[in-house]
């Protein structure tokens, strides 16, 4: 949207370049983190083409090179204070994480800090330094035009947000904000604001309906409406942006577009958060998306882009706090969706929405051995069919412990429906959209080939040697062990 658009409620002109767009924000605190490539692999099959960082991890970015995927990456608050006192220390990061990258790597936004006021505010006299430094770094890279410098906010900051017009930031932070918008006015940035309607449901008291938390259709005589400005309001997020941006206009700066770098709904919670379910996560991100990419705006400025990066790609199990913090996730780490986003008319995005088409694989970084016992099971207790493995049939080439085990794995995986658990391996294996069928060698599955459900016993494989009719699947410099054949035969006898 280059075209400059005024409105007749105020004399504000916001201007944004594009479409809004739907990216997804990957944390990190996993036990069984998935490896860059499998996160990568992971993004193409969903077709998300934004993603923001929390850091600037080098071998995520190494990963990212060369698939056009947009990327925002951070400076994290723990690096904040040395880059806010150094212009030094703000180029080097800026060379170690940006310009060792790019342009393979299409990084477009720098965050400085996460929510600095609220969770850091010690740094917050050198949060404006900060983002200086690493715009100054930028510009002597001639970078400064590609990569835009801010710094995401919590909705916290802002006070009295109902009505939106008579919204106001903290005061406090004002010797803060002001410079910071004058900064982000100048080199045509945006100002990023962390939307939670989660938290400002739950926080309610029951004042909040959870259909206008989850931008349910309301009745017209449900929706809220500003009482200064007779705008009406069918949803949490559109009055929580539009009151950031009538607490901008309170400090007269009227043509900062917003970005909203966090916004999500966790699907799972403890006994006292009883509307973080698996359905109102799904609605809630299902709605947002088809908002966000329909271009609809807010009512101070429909039609104006207001992009969005989904909280978070995985579930993050290793934080902290109440049982919804460990499940924000859109999937599992394993990549297995956390539920099925209901994305009708919104285009290609999140591929999820047809589950039907996945399938299991090995881990990049598995152990053999674990591959092995791993392969053995399944060929053997797991009751796969492994024939198609053998020496002169479709998938024997090419003849490799991983490339076996895949077939193997993927096999039990469609053998069992795909149900929860199925593809694990003892953490060897990972689901994924991506059909590794190749030549001639079409896995169970692909294109509505599915093996037939058994009852099957455990769900992962044992480390011992089980009774039974064990595949053995050896690889000794490439040799397939024909004995093989005789193990199958003599299962089949039994």
């Amino acid at each position: 949207m280059a075209v400059l658009l005024l409105f007749f409620m105020l004399p504000l002109s916001i201007s944004a370049s594009g479409d809004a767009f739907i990216g997804v924000n990957i944390g990190s605190d996993i036990s069984d983190m998935p490896g860059p490539t499998e996160i990568v692999a992971l993004l193409k099959a969903q077709s998300i083409q934004h993603v923001r960082l929390y850091d600037a991890d080098q071998a995520l970015l190494l990963a990212l090179a060369n698939t056009g995927i947009r990327v925002t990456v951070s400076v994290p608050n723990d690096q904040l204070l040395g880059i806010g006192q150094s212009n030094a220390t703000a180029a080097n990061w800026v060379t170690r994480n940006v310009i060792a990258h790019v342009p393979a790597t299409n990084i477009t936004a720098i965050c400085v800090g996460s929510e600095v006021l609220t969770t850091l505010p010690n740094a917050a006299p050198i949060l404006v330094s900060a983002i200086n430094f690493i715009h100054s770094a930028l510009v002597a890279a001639n970078l400064d035009r590609q990569i835009k410098v801010s710094s995401p906010h919590s909705s916290s900051i802002i006070l009295d947000s109902f009505p939106p017009s008579q919204a106001f930031f903290n005061r406090t932070w004002n010797p803060v904000m002001v410079p910071m918008f004058k900064f982000l006015q100048s080199t045509g940035s945006c100002l990023m604001l962390n939307v939670y309607p989660y938290y400002d449901y739950q926080q309610s008291n029951g004042v909040i309906p959870l259909d206008y938390a989850l931008f349910r259709p309301l009745p017209p005589n449900k929706e809220a409406v500003d009482s200064n400005t007779l705008l009406h309001y069918t949803n949490v997020f559109d009055a929580v942006v539009d009151a950031a941006y009538f607490a901008m206009s309170d400090l007269n700066f009227t043509n900062i577009p917003i970005m909203v770098t966090e916004s999500g709904w966790p699907s799972k919670g403890d006994s006292s958060e009883p509307d973080a379910t698996v359905d109102n996560a799904n609605t809630y991100n299902s709605n947002l998306i088809r908002h966000v990419l329909n271009n609809t705006g807010t009512p101070k400025h429909p039609g104006i882009a207001v992009s969005t990066f989904i909280y978070e790609l995985y579930n993050e199990d290793l934080r902290s706090g109440p049982v919804s913090e460990k499940n924000w996730g859109l999937f599992y780490a394993n990549g297995e969706p956390v539920y099925t986003l209901h994305l009708t008319g919104a285009g290609i995005l999140f591929a999820n929405d047809t589950t039907n088409q996945t399938f299991c694989v090995t881990k990049s970084n598995a152990d053999p051995k674990m591959l092995q016992a791993a392969l053995d099971w399944a060929c053997g207790p797991g009751k796969v069919d492994c024939s198609p493995l053998l020496q002169g049939q479709p998938c024997y080439e090419p003849d490799n412990v991983v490339a076996h085990s895949t077939y193997a794995f993927n096999a039990y995986y469609q053998k069992m429906d795909k149900s929860p658990g199925s593809c694990d391996f003892k953490g060897v294996a990972t689901v994924t959209t991506t059909d590794p069928s190749h030549g001639s060698c079409i896995f169970p599955g692909s294109h509505g080939r599915k093996g037939t459900r058994t009852n099957g016993t455990s769900l992962a494989p044992s480390n011992s040697t089980s009774s039974g009719c064990l595949s053995q699947y050896h690889y000794n410099g490439g040799f397939f062990t024909s004995s093989l054949i005789l193990v199958l035969l003599l299962c089949a006898v039994v």
